[in-house]
């Protein structure tokens, strides 16, 4: 809401000064490019913490499932066969 409050009044800054309907549409919207990625950055860092708690939950239940190791292992064997016999 904050970041709506300012570009209002940005543009109305800029349409008191006299610039431009077009100089006001540009402006309003880098300033709005800019801001959404700062808020993007803001949204990633109060997060972090959580991301990280699952990324170290992933990391230490990955190895405990032998089913999708195996799966993968013969996949590529027998992938690996066939691309022997059909050479």
């Amino acid at each position: 809401m904050t970041e709506l409050l300012f570009l209002v009044g940005f543009a109305l800054a800029l349409i008191v000064t006299g610039v431009s309907a077009i100089g006001i549409f540009a402006a309003v919207v880098v300033g709005f490019v800019i801001m959404a990625l700062a808020g993007m950055l803001g949204l990633l860092f109060k997060m972090l913490p959580w991301i990280i708690l699952i990324g170290a939950i992933i990391w230490l239940f990955r190895g405990k499932d032998k089913s999708a190791r195996r799966c993968r292992d013969y996949c590529y064997d027998r992938s690996r066969t066939y691309r022997r016999k059909h050479r």
